[in-house]
């Protein structure tokens, strides 16, 4: 039976997960966050794409994404298909590295985009890996708690921290109010 075609809406951003192959790790060490994050530059470079959020577990990833010159699809096979002869040369083995397609989502409105990038960076802290989001060195949340340290040019914060009133300063201490679940 074919696969469902996918639907690439150009100005959206999706909520992407992708899992290990039965839920084996992703990332073993540290190096593979970095390849993870080499590679994304690389393709950047091609295929201009932005994420606004994303996490980096363990055995799964999620990013808050959205291409607008070429199909998502296409983004995430390279992504995948990148990472995954990575992987596979470095720990010398073969096979699927994945467990299956992508899951993906649209994210169609304000609320959206805010509960996405929210479920995202708390991702560890429910997984209770750390206390607080801004422990977690894999994930996006650095940059919303310090919104003037340079960031690699596919990570957009501000497409998050626009949604709160007040100067940059202030919409990004805002949101991560909004994410920690503390009143302002």
């Amino acid at each position: 039976m074919p696969r469902k075609k996918r639907i690439w809406i150009p100005h959206h951003f999706y909520h992407v997960v992708c899992r290990g192959n039965r839920r084996d790790p992703l990332f073993r060490c540290r190096n593979d966050y970095l390849a993870f994050f080499h590679i994304l530059s690389q393709l950047h470079e091609k295929i201009p794409f932005e994420i606004a959020s994303y996490c980096l577990m363990t055995n799964h990833f999620h990013l808050q994404i959205r291409s607008t010159e070429e199909p998502l699809s296409k983004v995430m096979s390279l992504i995948n298909k990148r990472y995954a002869n990575y992987y596979n040369t470095r720990y010398k083995l073969t096979g699927h590295v994945f467990e299956k397609r992508y899951y993906d989502k649209i994210i169609t409105d304000r609320e959206g985009m805010l509960e996405v990038s929210r479920y995202i960076h708390l991702n560890p802290v429910e997984a209770k890996m750390v206390k607080k989001p801004e422990d977690y060195p894999w994930s996006s949340y650095y940059f919303y708690k310090n919104p003037s340290t340079q960031k690699p040019q596919y990570v957009v914060p501000h497409k998050i921290s626009t949604y709160f009133v007040g100067d940059e300063r202030e919409q990004y201490r805002r949101y991560c109010g909004f994410v920690e679940n503390v009143d302002l």
